[in-house]
């Protein structure tokens, strides 16, 4: 067991400066002759096992042919599994959630307070990284680095400079990576492509999507820095981002609110943006402006808590997503996704869908060209599917429905959103080289300084 001190990143620091980097410490497999067979058994390793690890981890157990054979986190009450032995504090505020950790493992399973001591591990064949959004990148890399295919959560990156890092790796090593962005698998999604297609919405002009949660009045509630306990690794956790104090309110789960470390159009936003990404077609957006405001919830957050943000594409259609977190009060007619084009409108939601006919407007004379669509979907278990298809690519080497090129793209929408938002102004995106051509200073936030001795 490894526990990482501030006083062991002093000594990595002067390993780093000897050129011996942290991040990317592992060489490049050859993966001709490590191809599993497809009646093979699956080892997994998961890094990350608090509240979505959690869930991933329960869903990995339930697929034919997979064996967990290591668990890492930096909290050890998590990573051995033992509800107990859980913090009081973690409980408070009411709803934050904590991990049954009910599932039934094999006692030889192997645990690691290091994510790097997991990749050493031969008895591992994959990997599910379920950790803060600011790890994703390292962990990503020295993964496909170490010979692992991974199974990684949502959003791919906490930067887009670090987001097409990952890419570039996998594309070099050949590793299997599907990304946490479970709609993909979804029966119900999967019939909205042909309806599009049908011709019954006309042509595409506007989309809207978004996420409530209504965190009136208190929110993560204010808390001061303290002494984190005894069994977190507060050091190890912050990894690459700047050293900060301990607090109750930041880690574990609710680092979804510091932008640091996530972002709600990030964690819970760029769901419906890559359902939208894929569905109408557009890789990426030509220009992002974002508003936000703070000022009713009484929180220790630095993100918004409501956030409007129009995403302009060069074929002229507009996107127009919103994050509130001050009401639960649906935003849309139905659903969290509305199609809008010149020959009706579609509404999605997980559960189903609405198709309304357009009516002819002013100056027009046209008859409605349909009758009104309501469909009811079968509950479906999507993160078991889609954990299952990442699963049967590991065997068959084929690309997952949730591919690393185009989860980056889904990605890189709430990213930029969020870079829009700090500069305060319109930017304008060229997605070709991945850049922003109107705003220096929205450039300098496609990426970070690691903190040392942390690497990309």
């Amino acid at each position: 067991m490894i526990n990482t001190t501030r006083r062991d990143f002093i000594k990595k620091s002067s390993l780093a400066a000897a050129g011996l980097t942290v991040g990317m410490g592992f060489p490049t497999i050859d993966v001709k002759g490590s191809i599993i067979g497809a009646n093979e058994r699956i080892r997994m390793g998961f890094i990350g096992v608090g509240n979505r690890g959690s869930q991933l981890l329960e869903a990995f157990l339930k697929v034919p042919g997979v064996k967990v054979t290591a668990l890492c986190d930096l909290y050890k009450p998590y990573l051995y599994r033992n509800y107990s032995q859980v913090d009081p504090r973690y409980f408070l505020p009411k709803g934050r959630p904590v991990p049954q950790m009910k599932e039934q493992l094999s006692s030889d399973v192997a645990r690691y307070e290091d994510y790097r001591r997991l990749l050493d591990d031969k008895n591992v064949d994959a990997v599910c990284i379920a950790t803060p959004d600011h790890w994703h990148a390292l962990q990503a890399i020295d993964s496909v680095n170490a010979g692992k295919d991974v199974y990684l959560e949502k959003p791919v990156s906490m930067t887009i400079h670090e987001g097409r890092k990952i890419v570039d790796a996998v594309k070099r090593t050949n590793r299997i990576v599907s990304v946490g962005y479970i709609r993909r698998c979804s029966a119900l999604y999967n019939k909205i492509p042909e309806i599009i297609k049908s011709g019954k919405l006309g042509e595409i002009s506007m989309i809207s999507s978004h996420y409530y949660s209504n965190m009136t009045p208190d929110g993560i509630g204010r808390m001061k820095p303290e002494i984190p306990p005894e069994d977190f690794n507060w050091d190890m956790w912050l990894g690459p981002r700047a050293y900060r104090e301990y607090q109750y309110n930041i880690a574990p789960y609710m680092f979804r609110w510091w932008k640091d470390y996530s972002s709600q159009i990030a964690n819970n936003g760029s769901h419906y943006i890559d359902v939208v990404q894929w569905l109408i077609g557009e890789n990426a957006p030509s220009a992002i402006t974002a508003v936000g405001s703070n000022h009713i919830i009484k929180d220790d957050r630095d993100i918004p808590e409501n956030m409007e943000i129009t995403y302009e594409f060069a074929s002229g259609k507009l996107f127009n997503f919103r994050v509130c977190e001050t009401t639960t009060v649906p935003g849309l007619k139905y659903g969290n996704i509305e199609i809008i084009g010149t020959k009706g409108s579609l509404y999605i939601s997980d559960t189903g869908y609405r198709l309304y006919p357009a009516r002819s407007g002013q100056f027009q004379s046209w008859d409605k060209p349909y009758e009104a669509e309501e469909y009811d979907s079968p509950k479906e278990d999507l993160a078991f599917k889609h954990v299952s298809n990442f699963i049967d690519c590991v065997k068959s080497r084929q690309t997952p429905v949730s591919s690393i090129e185009q989860s980056f793209r889904s990605s890189s929408f709430a990213l930029l959103a969020n870079i829009a938002l700090e500069v305060k102004q319109r930017i304008i995106w060229d997605s070709i080289n991945e850049r922003v051509t109107n705003c220096d200073e929205a450039n300098k936030l496609l990426h970070y300084e690691y903190r040392k001795p942390w690497s990309l």
